[in-house]
């Protein structure tokens, strides 16, 4: 490369930053000139898509842009995460602000309908400290049902306990329907912190999801033998299918076998009829038969 030729290449070089220069020069003249008309900008919290009333906010339905902030409405959120999970008191439409005053948290207000999959039915379970795993289940836990009702009449009666149901939903807590538990840290400027998980255990009973079958069958049951279910709680990876399990008594705890049981297996003891007598036969006694 000759002295001409590295000459023009610098000369490109420098005209080629030099409008570079030229146009941020530019864009940050016109972003100040915006900035003194409309304000400076912020983030916003705004709907990707249409969200109906009732209906519960979820990530894919949010989005975050900047805007002027005079064009910020008032309670306008910022974070996606104050709205994920809560639902919309009212009609949001595409592309309108996120308030915190059209969303509520899921509770009483808000009932618990939209929360229930389709085809399935909720109802409500009483429960203690005993039966209900010391209170210490959460809204979205998975559960087994177990039972102990007592069967046959008189002195046959006797108590069988029998897993009636598994895989089972928990939808709320008393009237607490959401599970607080923390998905990721939270921040509070430039600290992070954990949502403090609340301990109320005041709740005396819990609505779990179930076929319309299952409710049938725990309303009998509830209406029959109160203070028969109890609760068991899974693993949130558990997802195996339904065990085949026999039910319990005294005779499997205790590993002993039930007389009722022997006696039916028991055949009864066969009748052996006594052999009929052989027929004598005539004696002639002068030219008489005598018998």
């Amino acid at each position: 490369m000759n002295q001409n030729e590295t000459r023009t290449l610098w000369l490109s070089i420098g005209a080629a930053l030099f409008a570079v220069f030229l146009l941020y020069s530019y864009t940050q003249e016109k972003s100040a000139e915006l900035t003194k008309q409309f304000g400076a900008r912020q983030n916003v919290v705004i709907a990707k898509t249409d969200i109906n009333e009732m209906q519960t906010i979820d990530e894919t339905m949010l989005e975050i842009t900047e805007q002027p902030v005079d064009f910020v409405q008032p309670q306008a959120l910022n974070n996606t995460d104050l709205a994920v999970g809560k639902v919309a008191l009212a009609p949001i439409r595409k592309g309108e602000q996120i308030l915190e005053s059209k969303i509520l948290k899921p509770g009483p207000l808000t009932g618990l309908a939209l929360q229930i999959a389709p085809n399935k039915r909720a109802i409500t379970i009483p429960i203690d400290d005993m039966r209900g795993v010391a209170k210490l289940v959460k809204p979205g836990d998975r559960i087994d049902l177990i039972a102990a009702i007592d069967v046959g009449r008189g002195p046959k009666q006797r108590r069988e306990v029998k897993t009636i149901m598994q895989n089972i939903v928990i939808l709320a807590t008393g009237v607490r329907i959401s599970n607080e538990v923390p998905r990721l840290f939270e921040k509070s400027g430039n600290s992070e912190y954990i949502v403090k998980l609340r301990d109320d255990t005041s709740f005396t009973n819990v609505t779990v999801e179930v076929t319309p079958k299952q409710a049938q069958d725990l309303i009998y049951i509830l209406s029959t033998s109160p203070g028969s279910l109890f609760l068991s709680l899974r693993h949130p990876s558990d997802n195996n299918g339904p065990l085949r399990l026999p039910s319990s008594n005294v005779y499997s705890v205790l590993g002993t076998t039930n007389p009722d049981m022997v006696r039916q297996q028991t055949p009864p003891p066969k009748i052996i009829a006594a052999p009929k007598p052989k027929p004598k036969k005539p004696v002639s006694r002068g030219g008489f038969k005598s018998l």
